[in-house]
């Protein structure tokens, strides 16, 4: 390896001690060797499998399976496709819940030299059926609960493979096929500028490359156990997963957006998790579940991703997880895996506001540029740009976007353009200081606005639209939507969200809709971005006309919404997605209910009953059946105590005598 990619690989004693303390307990780890970087992923992944037989590879609610199970039903999926076509690197689309089958999947797909596009089933229609087109999948992947869904979106012009309906009699032996590591793995798709999500393609080598990186660095040993929060179609779901399954410790699945936040902590230690990893903004739901009674003995490392990491989430690590737990900030993206690794303890101290992203990551340079491409003075603020041999090829069927990010160099490299921009310490410390363009991230969605204003654009009630991220706190960011409508009056919020989410995915909806008559313009004639009015917390105009509250627990749970909406007033009929709530608010308002009303709900019931009156009915009912059940259990507690004869002029108190109309005789 070329003398660029190392030079400068050391990090300062205090980062070098922190990181020598990433170690499992049990002293399991192995180093992940050089040489199988040249492999593929299913070789890596058979070794393992010939390891550890019977070691738990994969453990959610509703699955179970060693190595070996793993091993033989993605072998069986390798076969089913292979019988159809053995023709290398077929895109094949996969619409599975991110959960065990969805990951024998992607082994099954990558055992038959095929590239996987994961689809996540939550998306609008139109996303997936884009997504789906622009690869060119030559078939589908699914089972029987999305299978009608799979059907709808392909109008049988593709293929269906329906794993709760593979055949018996398919093998379960390794296909044996001899994948090159410079095969394409995936194809994962991000927010694009162009109005239209782009996909992201990467290659065997890369995603071992990433997975030895990981290893290394964090120490991945087999008694490790890891969290899966995202969805598969996620960049950090191929992360966690391959670090994981190619090391022989077991994954974790876990549907945030089905359950919520609110058991995570007893999941956590139940399951003895070691290695968390998730977005920012779900770490912070998590916690404020989170009491000072609780404890996390397994945990030992928690590592952020997706999205800018705060003091204030380093404050929160340091006070409710143990000495032998360490926080890990990093810099990465889809197109380059992990950049920077910054390593925290208990002891560290964060000074400023900005969390840094660390230092080097083995064969990656890291450069800052100014906008001719030159490398700016020390200490200055410039572009983060990446010189690697393990970069993503390229985006899908996008070779001018490719070429205009992707610098070819000396020495085999290539230089990407992160569009990010950052300063770089005396020490080679780097701070990433955010965009230079209008890509943020959101609840670690990277979003590109344009995309979304082209969709406010294309419902044909817009007349002009500007989307930006607004930070309500330092760490807490949600979409505004700028909006002059073509006629007056307006659009409703709740007809705009609702025309929104046929196309765009939840993380991609604005949070709040400013109408305007028209822009701020600077001197130039240019949008005055910095002009633009500051949202109110008043209530959207919704179909549902304003209702006060009309009892306590209507009061209640409006004041619970305003609060976690930020909104002044809410009405019992508004719907709480369309007053701007999202899956991740809905765990912080069932959080609450649970809370204050001394009730188990689960996060299904908000989806369920969306609107204040619904919910107080949903509460009443089960504060009535909760009651019922205290009196039964107080009953039996003194029938217990009693005698016979007791007993007996007891439950002739409690049960009235059959009327003369209802005895037979």
């Amino acid at each position: 390896m070329t003398d660029f990619l190392n030079r400068g690989f050391h990090l300062p004693p205090e980062q070098q001690a922190i990181r020598d303390k990433c170690f499992h307990p049990s002293g399991t780890f192995t180093e992940f060797p050089k040489e199988e970087v040249e492999i593929s992923i299913p070789e890596r992944f058979e070794k393992i499998v010939r390891l550890y037989p019977c070691r738990l590879a994969i453990q959610s609610d509703d699955h179970r399976f060693t190595y070996e199970q793993l091993n033989h039903l993605a072998n069986r999926i390798a076969h089913a496709l292979l019988s159809r076509s053995e023709r290398k690197e077929e895109r094949i689309a996969l619409l599975l819940e991110s959960d065990a089958p969805m990951i024998a999947a992607i082994l099954g797909g990558l055992k038959a030299g095929k590239i996987y596009v994961p689809l996540d089933p939550s998306l609008p229609r139109a996303r997936i059926a884009y997504i789906l087109d622009d690869a060119q999948a030559a078939l589908v992947i699914t089972n029987t609960r999305y299978l009608s869904f799979a059907r709808e979106l392909t109008q049988n012009r593709l293929p269906l493979v329906n794993l709760d309906d593979l055949d018996p009699a398919l093998s379960t032996e390794n296909p044996g096929i001899l994948i090159s590591p410079d095969t394409l793995t995936w194809i994962l798709y991000t927010s694009g500028s162009t109005g239209q999500p782009k996909g992201v393609v990467q290659t065997h080598r890369n995603v071992l490359h990433f997975v030895r990186n990981y290893t290394n660095t964090l120490h991945i040993c087999p008694d490790d156990r890891f969290t899966l929060l995202f969805a598969c179609s996620a960049n950090g779901a191929a992360h966690e997963t391959f670090s994981s399954l190619l090391n022989g410790a077991t994954l974790h699945p876990y549907n945030v957006k089905g359950k919520g936040t609110k058991g995570m902590a007893d999941w956590l230690v139940r399951d003895q998790i070691t290695c968390y990893c998730s977005v920012p903004t779900v770490y912070r739901y998590f916690l404020e579940t989170v009491t000072t009674r609780e404890s996390f003995p397994h945990l030992r490392l928690i590592k952020l991703v997706g999205e800018p990491v705060s003091k204030r989430d380093v404050e929160l690590y340091q006070r409710h997880f143990s000495p032998d737990c360490i926080f890990i900030n990093r810099l990465g993206s889809t197109e380059t895996g992990s950049i920077r690794w910054y390593f925290i303890d208990k002891h560290t101290r964060i000074d400023g506001n900005v969390v840094p992203v660390g230092y080097p990551v083995e064969d990656n340079d890291v450069r800052l540029l100014d906008d001719r491409g030159h490398d700016v003075q020390p200490g200055e603020i410039g572009e983060i740009a990446v010189k690697s041999h393990y970069l993503t090829p390229g985006y899908w069927g996008k070779p001018d976007l490719t070429g205009a990010v992707f610098i070819p160099t000396a020495e085999d490299a290539r230089t990407y353009r992160t569009g990010d921009i950052g300063r770089m310490a005396s020490d080679g410390c780097l701070l990433c200081l955010g965009r230079k363009d209008s890509q943020v991230k959101i609840r670690g969605h990277r979003v590109e606005i344009a995309e979304i204003e082209m969709a406010l654009l294309n419902l044909g009630t817009i007349k002009a639209a500007v989307v930006i991220a607004k930070g309500d706190r330092a760490d807490d960011f949600r979409l505004v939507a700028y909006l002059i409508p073509q006629e007056h009056p307006a659009p409703r919020v709740s007809k705009l969200r609702h025309a929104l989410a046929k196309t765009l995915p939840e993380h991609m909806i604005p949070t709040t809709f400013v109408f305007l008559d028209q822009f701020p313009l600077a001197p130039n004639g240019k949008l005055d971005r910095k002009g633009l009015p500051e949202p109110t917390n008043s209530r959207p105009d919704l179909d549902a006309s304003f209702v006060a509250p009309t009892n306590s627990a209507e009061e209640q749970l409006a004041s619970i919404w305003a609060e976690v909406l930020s909104l002044d007033q809410i009405g019992i009929d508004d719907n709480f997605f369309d007053l701007g709530g999202h899956s991740l608010a809905a765990t912080r308002v069932i959080s609450r209910v649970i809370e204050i009303f001394q009730l188990e709900l689960p996060l299904k019931a908000l989806f369920e009953s969306p609107t204040v009156a619904d919910m107080a009915l949903v509460i009443t009912k089960n504060q009535a059946n909760k009651a019922g059940h205290e009196d039964l259990a107080r009953m039996l507690s003194e029938l217990e105590n009693m005698s016979d004869e007791e007993a007996q002029r007891l439950l002739a108190q409690e049960r009235p005598l059959p009327s003369k109309e209802n005895t037979h005789e």
